[in-house]
């Protein structure tokens, strides 16, 4: 028979160790916590993001088609907004035009230079008959300066001995009328010449201005690629008037309508990127080394939290905003380090950097840039 002491003081102690067991057991589910945390870590302070663009026009003047709303899905290739095109049309028929004009005046010179180089072969020509003509004259001036010059000796010959009678006068006036005969023809012979040489001189200037006009066609040709551009650019500008999505995405900040005047480079609305989608959660610092890219990891977006969605990390970050207390403000530049603010000055806090996670097969009707959602890493 059980000692009724013994039993009494066993039911004494019961609380105690029963209080002990609920200690060991807080404590070991306590390390499995950590540990599994550790391991698999998670993080609520995430949100959900796509790449955006803004989408401005090329070319300025008024929308008068606008063929999408805000918050609207659209297709790659689909037509966003249309420009008035007819200042840009007209722009592009008048650069055809001049095109042609300096086609038509190339082909005009051409003929033109056609007809200079006929006259240039006509004028070479002329240069070896006029040529030829100045030889001979000059040729003609020799022998008729030669005969004058007989014919002035024989008349000085004569023209003592007729004194003496060794000559009759009539043989002196024969003389004397063969001396100016052969005078008069070197007169003849030396004008030939002058003529020949002024012939020949006039051939060549003539020769030497129709080869100069020959070369006149290049700064035509050169001014083709400057046609050709400024048609290219009239048509460019003329498919800029058509604006069409560059990829599926969905419209946001849209506040215009139609009718409202486009400027060039001003944004008119937004573009989301919807073909990936990016869950970014800031992950203390003790926990990146649980955390590479290609581990596998589970999204809850908080609008739907009952849904789990698979991701891929993608990247982990390497940079933010440092502490200013620490080391000094920094100012703000776009484009800069992602400022993750710490709450607690006087406590140590492990600083937060953001880690990527591409998100598989996302629904469209879901996801949104900024909305909340909660990571965790799988790991691989």
């Amino acid at each position: 028979m059980a000692d009724p002491n013994t039993n009494a003081k066993t039911i004494d102690q019961l609380p105690r160790w029963l209080s002990y067991g609920i200690v060991l057991v807080t404590i070991v589910l306590g390390l499995m916590v950590l540990y599994h945390s550790n391991l698999y870590p998670r993080t609520d302070d995430a949100e959900i993001f796509a790449n955006f663009i803004g989408i401005a026009p090329q070319v300025e003047g008024p929308i008068i088609h606008l063929n999408v709303h805000d918050n609207q899905y659209v297709k790659k290739g689909e037509l966003l907004f249309e420009i008035d095109e007819r200042p840009y049309q007209y722009a592009l028929e008048r650069a055809i035009s001049d095109q042609a004009a300096l086609e038509g005046q190339i082909e005009d010179e051409r003929r033109r230079i056609a007809a200079l180089v006929s006259a240039v072969s006509v004028a070479q020509a002329n240069i070896h008959s006029a040529q030829a003509e100045v030889t001979n004259s000059e040729q003609g001036v020799s022998r008729a300066r030669a005969e004058w010059q007989y014919s002035s000796d024989n008349l000085h010959r004569l023209e003592p001995l007729l004194a003496k009678q060794f000559v009759t006068a009539d043989q002196v006036d024969k003389a004397r009328s063969q001396e100016v005969a052969d005078a008069q023809a070197l007169k003849q012979a030396e004008s030939q010449l002058q003529l020949s040489q002024s012939r020949l001189k006039s051939t060549l200037a003539a020769h030497e201005q129709a080869s100069h006009a020959v070369t006149t066609l290049e700064p035509l040709i050169n001014q083709r690629g400057e046609r050709d551009a400024a048609v290219r650019d009239a048509r460019y500008n003329l498919n800029n008037c058509r604006v069409y999505a560059p990829f599926d995405a969905r419209v946001t900040s849209l506040t215009i309508s139609e009718g409202a005047y486009a400027h060039v480079g001003q944004q008119i609305f937004a573009l989301i990127d919807t073909r990936t989608w990016w869950a970014i959660g800031n992950f203390r610092e003790g926990q990146l080394q649980h955390i590479a890219p290609g581990m596998h990891a589970d999204v809850y977006v908080l609008s739907n939290p009952g849904v789990r969605f698979s991701g891929v990390v993608d990247s982990v970050g390497f940079g933010v905003t440092p502490d200013p207390d620490i080391i000094g403000s920094w100012t703000s530049q776009p484009g800069g380090l992602p400022d993750l603010q710490r709450t607690l000055n006087w406590v140590h806090l492990a600083s937060r950097f953001p880690v990527r996670v591409r998100v598989e097969n996302p629904p469209e009707e879901l996801f949104r840039i900024g909305a909340s959602a909660v990571i965790t890493i799988r790991g691989n």
